[in-house]
This record gives C-alpha cells, sequence and structure tokens, in this order.
C-alpha cells in the first residue's frame, strides 16, 4: 500500500506525543501534526501518577521528568480564622522493591510536553504545527487527513488525540455522552509571585457574597512560575488580570502577583465517546473521554491509552494478527468509565469543601487515583496476580525487573529454569536472578510456571505450557488460557 506514512498522529499534547513515540523508537513511520501554531504553554495537568511513570519507563522519559519534578510538597492550608495547618498529601506512601514510585510527580505539563518532544525528535519526528486537519477519509486499504491547505496524508492508521473538542471524533460522528456543568466552574491560571515558600502547595479559604471557595497556589519544579486555582464565591467571576489581582492582594500572609500568563475558566465537563474505534482510526486522551481536573487523572488516562495503542499498532505492523487492535477499544474503554467517576467524585470532593478538600481525601480515593491499581482481568474476584494485572518490579541483585525489562517489548519469566528461545521475547531465568527470593514472593508461581509480560508492562499470560504468541489476543488474556496446564 502507498502511503505518505504508517501512521497520522493528529494533536500534540501528552497523548498524542506518547502514541508517536511508542510508534518511532520501534522503527515505524509516524507524522504528528497539530492545529496550533507552538506548544500549549499553561498549566493544565501537572501530575504524572506513579504507573503512568512506570509504562512511560520503555520510551526513555521517566528519568527526565523526574528529574524536573518533585514527589513530596505538603499543603499549608490557611483558614479564614488565621490557623494554618500542613499535612502531607499521600502519607504513609513509600517506594517498596515493587513499587519504585510511590507519589504522583508534580510537573508542568508543558515541560512534561518538552520532555516527549525532545525524546521524539531523537527519533528523527518533528511536530507539524499550524496543520489543522478538516476531514478524515477511509478507505479498506488506509486513512486521508485532509488538511486547511488542502494538503492531504495518506496513512495506514490514524490515531485522533485532539482534545475535547476532537476534530477527527466529529468527522467519525461518534458520540461523546456525558454532562457539562457551567455552574461548577474554577479559574487557572500560570503566574509568577512573591510571597510564598516554594516547599509547600498553599491554599487559602476563602469566603465571599456567594459563599464558600478557595485559592490554591502550587509552586511548578525546576521553573518560576506557580498553578493558581480559584473556586471562588462569585460563580460570575471571570479570569481577567483584575480578578486575579484582587483576589490574591487580598489574602494573608502578604502576596503579590508579578505576572500573569496563561489564564482560562474551567467549567466541569464529564464525557466520553461511545465507541474508540472506527475501522482504522482510534481516539485516545481527551478526544476520547474527558475528566475533571480534580486528582490529575485526565493526562494519566491518555498517556495509557497511547501507551497500549502504540505497542498494538506496532506488534500489527509487524506482523501481528489485525485482531489485537480490537483489544485497544475492550481494554481502555472500561477503565476510562471508572476513572471519570473516579475524577468526578474527587472533584465534588474538592470544589465542594473548601481548601481542605485538596488533602483530605479518603486513603481508598486516593489509592486509586495513582492507577497503580488499573488491570484488564476479565476475573476481578480472582487472587493472586491474573493476565490484565499490572506486572510488579523486582530487585534482580544488581538490577531490577523493570531495568530487564528495558531490553525487549515482551518478557517471559521462567521459573522452570528452561530458557528455551520464545519468538518475539526475551527469556529470564528467574530463579537464578532471584537471589533474596522477592521475585518469587511477588509472582508466587507453582512449580515449572511461566509468565508473560506484556509490552505496557501487564501480565499477559502464566501456565505451565507454552508460553503464546506475543502480538495475539491469547498473550492479553483476551481468549482462553486455561489449556496447555494452565492453573488457571
Amino acid at each position: 500500500m502507498d502511503t505518505d506514512t504508517d501512521v497520522t498522529v493528529v494533536g500534540a499534547g501528552p497523548t498524542g506525543l506518547v502514541a508517536a513515540g511508542e510508534l518511532a523508537r520501534r522503527g515505524h513511520r509516524v507524522t504528528v501534526l497539530d492545529s496550533a501554531p507552538a506548544p500549549f504553554p499553561g498549566p493544565r495537568g501537572n501530575g504524572i501518577q506513579p504507573r503512568t511513570l512506570e509504562v512511560l519507563d520503555p520510551l526513555g522519559v521517566t528519568d527526565r521528568l523526574v528529574a524536573l519534578g518533585t514527589f513530596r510538597l505538603p499543603f499549608r492550608q490557611y483558614a479564614i480564622d488565621g490557623t494554618v495547618r500542613e499535612r502531607d498529601r499521600h502519607p504513609g506512601l513509600e517506594p517498596t522493591p515493587g513499587q519504585p514510585f510511590a507519589r504522583p510527580l508534580i510537573i508542568p505539563q508543558w515541560r512534561t510536553t518538552q520532555v516527549l518532544r525532545e525524546r521524539l525528535a531523537e527519533f528523527g519526528v518533528t511536530v507539524d504545527q499550524n496543520a489543522r486537519v478538516v476531514a478524515v477519509e477511509q478507505d479498506q486499504e488506509g486513512v486521508t487527513a485532509v488538511l486547511d491547505d488542502r494538503r492531504r496524508l495518506r496513512s495506514r492508521y490514524l490515531v485522533g488525540a485532539d482534545g475535547g473538542s476532537s476534530t477527527v471524533r466529529n468527522a467519525l460522528g461518534v458520540g461523546f455522552l456525558g454532562e457539562t456543568h457551567d455552574e461548577v466552574r474554577m479559574l487557572l491560571a500560570e503566574v509568577e509571585l512573591d510571597g510564598l515558600d516554594r516547599d509547600h502547595w498553599h491554599t487559602f479559604d476563602l469566603v465571599g457574597a456567594g459563599g464558600a471557595g478557595f485559592l490554591s497556589l502550587c509552586p511548578m519544579p525546576a521553573s518560576p512560575t506557580w498553578a493558581l486555582g480559584l473556586r471562588s464565591p462569585d460563580p460570575d467571576i471571570r479570569a481577567d488580570e483584575a480578578t486575579l489581582h484582587t483576589v490574591v492582594d487580598g489574602i494573608r500572609p502578604r502576596v503579590r502577583l508579578r505576572r500573569i500568563g496563561w489564564s482560562s475558566t474551567w467549567r466541569l465537563n464529564v464525557r466520553m465517546a461511545d465507541r474508540f474505534r472506527v475501522d482504522r482510526v482510534f481516539l485516545a486522551g481527551d478526544a476520547a473521554h474527558v475528566h475533571s481536573p480534580a486528582g490529575g487523572q485526565g493526562l494519566n488516562t491518555g498517556i495509557q491509552d497511547a501507551i497500549n495503542l502504540g505497542w498494538k499498532l506496532a506488534a500489527v505492523f509487524d506482523g501481528a494478527e489485525d485482531a489485537l487492535l480490537d483489544t485497544y477499544e475492550a481494554e481502555r474503554k472500561p477503565v476510562a468509565a471508572a476513572i471519570l467517576g473516579l475524577s468526578t467524585e474527587l472533584s465534588r470532593r474538592v470544589l465542594g469543601s473548601g481548601a481542605g478538600g485538596y488533602a483530605d481525601r479518603p486513603a481508598a480515593l486516593a489509592r486509586q487515583g495513582l492507577q497503580l491499581d488499573i488491570s484488564y482481568r476479565t476475573d476481578p474476584g480472582a487472587s493472586g496476580l491474573r493476565p490484565g494485572d499490572r506486572a510488579p518490579d523486582a530487585p534482580l541483585g544488581d538490577t531490577t525487573l523493570f531495568l530487564l525489562r528495558r531490553q525487549a517489548d515482551w518478557t517471559v519469566l521462567a521459573f522452570d529454569g528452561i530458557t528455551e528461545p520464545v519468538d518475539g521475547a526475551q527469556v529470564l531465568d528467574a530463579d537464578a536472578l532471584d537471589v533474596d527470593g522477592h521475585l518469587r514472593r511477588t509472582y508466587e508461581p507453582i512449580p515449572g510456571e511461566r509468565i508473560l509480560i506484556r509490552p505496557d508492562g501487564h501480565l499477559g499470560w502464566r501456565g505451565t505450557g507454552a508460553v503464546p504468541a506475543t502480538g495475539t489476543p491469547s498473550a492479553l488474556g483476551h481468549a482462553a488460557h486455561r489449556g496447555c496446564g494452565d492453573h488457571y
């Protein structure tokens, strides 16, 4: 088939950049189109959850992101009566051998985007800015993206990662069900200021004629900027310089704004597409599901969409079954629906409880927000690690399982001592590497068992028979896997 590229990615936010990176690092042609003249400068998604850091590691950006962010930024809360209290955002959460990242990483979205663009450039891919897609046409052989300058870009597949107002989704006629609550709003801005230390996330209770509200000021690491969030008692408040100066100048301790950059009024909008795939076109990130910003779920869910889809598209290019692509929607749509519910509940708690709502979250909700429990398993009630679950890390002498997984897409943990090659996977002698027994305690293998770990760090299969061919639905836990001696 004669095409200009293998995959066209529409949208250059974190979701689109990760999807492109997953393809480019595996040697496939990818073109990234973005309608904006330059990368978005504002503070939208400023938290990267632990699970997202894990799945980004094989792309080669996690260490860079960690170096530019911070895991520890306690809340300092200022009440109306002048009292101040401090609290840990995630008390008791510390890294473990199986979970190297225990807390969300605070880092401005523009910095995350910058790191992803730099990594993509290392693969020879740059973003085509001012490239507005106005139509999408597809047939049995490929997809054509039609641009507003009359260019026509032909590819085998197309990924729509172009945000909540997605042109791609609208061109496909895909429904976008949900609700918009105009009465629930916040002012968001990127600012520079004086008067506060940068070692805390500062929140201030506000009271006005319209009721209670709060001001949030979060310092952005490795940057002079702060992310400002204002839930005002005034339902008609607007994000303009005069308003922001008035609110900030009125708080105590004394704070003064030096510069106001990007600003916007956010309204509660919770929606999800009724399909994530239409033939050769896929939807990911905000184009497929729009979240409340509370709890830092939207950016992370979009990145994990991109990881899931990216390696599957690459596998199909390399000869895997086309049915593998159907598992993208089957896996990601239920996850998106569950996280929409979580982010909406967090939004209600934060927006309805004043400044304290940022920190006063039930432990169960806080744990869900880390996204470490996301699973694609089909038997939710079963105990132990099952196909579809996250594959934990483990120390292996002078290395770790996560570090070894960087060397190949698929990994087989062989607890039977047999390291014969498995097509498309690296095979590790699990017992020889497991010098302290942590791997065996974590994965609890039966005698002679083998465990297959997918490219996205989820278990694909475990059993005592022949390992399923990589790149097939049966290697993902989507087909019957109880034969061939499988103890499940």
